[in-house]
């Protein structure tokens, strides 16, 4: 097809999850408590992190920085999400696709090198007890930080340059509720198999080199754990259990959508939604539920509060 006859898309009609409008309701009613859970969730951990005296150390430094993406994760997609799920159109422009793309994948990228940071924090104070104050020191934690949104600045950069290259000529029908290059690699008047070979080898890469990094750290820790004592292992297994169940419920939907050919299954909005919507919601629930410093600090947080209140 000739660039002359291509002609300039400036919205898309996103097709959402589903048609039915029975079905759009429950996505309403469903969606709304996940994202009201999310938000809740996540800035009470931010607010206890940031209040309390006892959570100082790394691994609630890091906590504190996945639990601030997670929200703007979630934030990114879901109210978008929630709002079509009552409209009769779901039209957004070229310039709100375009962006969503860059947040989906800025916070998205973000949350692969907090989780990749906090298993090295782990690592450290598991395998490095002894070294563990000179490594996770504050300024080389804060260093992790920055390199993060740098890289995930970059990746989503390199995406955003993927997605502006696309010419598009109709239809401008989205089979998807967000903006993401998969779908719009769909719609594009082009041949993309290079930019889905650029994009398995970005996206793809990155997710899957983040898991097999984790899994390999999380598997020396666990075989370093036979010289510690009884109490020493629990306690190191209540922690990094929580942190491999997270890991797993944010990196295999994701490998399973960016690591494939440009091919669609019935099942992706499903795997999206849990990786964008679910794991955001799920992470306090686990982190919180799991660590009994964090309820307490939450616990110390509300009684001060109900304190100062009743005064």
């Amino acid at each position: 097809m000739g660039h002359e006859n291509i002609t300039d898309v400036t919205e898309f009609i996103l097709l959402g999850l589903t048609q039915d409008p029975m079905r759009q309701k429950m996505v309403f009613v469903i969606f709304f408590i996940f994202y009201v859970g999310t938000v809740v969730g996540n800035w009470l951990i931010i607010v206890t992190i940031k209040s309390s005296q006892t959570l100082g150390s790394p691994m609630y430094f890091f906590l504190f920085y996945l639990s601030l993406v997670d929200f703007c994760f979630s934030t990114s997609i879901t109210p978008r999400l929630i709002v079509d799920s009552l409209s009769a159109k779901r039209i957004i422009s070229y310039n709100e696709c375009m962006t969503q793309v860059f947040a989906l994948h800025f916070f998205g990228c973000m949350e692969v090198f907090v989780l990749i940071h906090m298993s090295l924090d782990h690592y450290v104070a598991i395998c490095k007890p002894l070294r563990y104050p000179t490594i996770m020191r504050r300024q080389v934690c804060t260093i992790l930080i920055v390199l993060a949104w740098v890289g995930s600045f970059i990746h989503s950069i390199a995406q955003i340059i993927l997605a502006l290259r696309l010419p598009f000529c109709g239809p401008n029908l989205i089979d998807h509720y967000c903006c993401d290059l998969q779908p719009l690699l769909k719609l594009a008047c082009m041949d993309t198999y290079v930019i889905n070979l650029l994009l398995v080898t970005n996206s793809g890469a990155i997710c899957s080199t983040g898991f097999v990094i984790l899994m390999i750290s999380y598997i020396v820790i666990l075989h370093s754990l036979r010289n510690h004592s009884a109490e020493g292992r629990k306690k190191a297994l209540s922690t990094c259990t929580s942190h491999i169940i997270v890991v797993i419920i944010s990196f295999v939907p994701c490998i399973f959508i960016y690591t494939r050919p440009p091919t669609t299954f019935p099942m992706d909005k499903m795997v999206t939604v849990f990786y964008t919507i679910g794991t955001p919601f799920l992470n306090p629930l686990i982190y919180t539920l799991r660590n009994a410093e964090v309820k307490n600090a939450m616990r110390k947080l509300w009684r001060i509060k109900i304190t100062s209140e009743s005064k």
